[in-house]
């Protein structure tokens, strides 16, 4: 089993920053790729970035060029520098960590809340 705990989410002006983290604990060693995702009430949950062990990046298209997504393995973390906030940035935001070098995995944080005001 692995456990993720995601913290850094609040409220910030658009134009704004925000740096999410998630810190894995349990069984990290079997995990290969961890990321993040969004969701809002009653939509999906959305993809928004993810790292493999070896440090290849994948981006949603509306991540690109805002967001950054970084691991430190030592510490088993993961996070994401989001940058130039826009209120439709405004969602829950999940961690996720997979066996798999692909996201979605099995394990989900509880997620943390971000607000972008206009």
């Amino acid at each position: 089993q692995v456990q993720l705990v995601e913290s850094g989410g609040g409220l910030v002006q658009a134009g704004g920053s925000l740096r999410l983290s998630c810190a894995a604990s349990g069984k990290t060693f079997e995990i290969n790729a961890m990321g993040w995702y969004r969701q809002d009430p009653g939509k999906q949950r959305e993809f928004i970035a993810a790292m493999t062990n070896g440090g290849t990046t994948t981006y949603a298209n509306s991540a690109k060029g805002r967001f950054v997504i970084s691991r430190d393995s030592a510490e088993n973390t993961v996070t994401l520098q989001m940058n130039s906030l826009k209120p439709e940035d405004t969602s829950v935001y999940y961690c996720n960590a997979a066996y798999r070098d692909f996201l979605p995995g099995v394990y989900w944080g509880r997620g943390t809340q971000v607000t972008v005001s206009s």
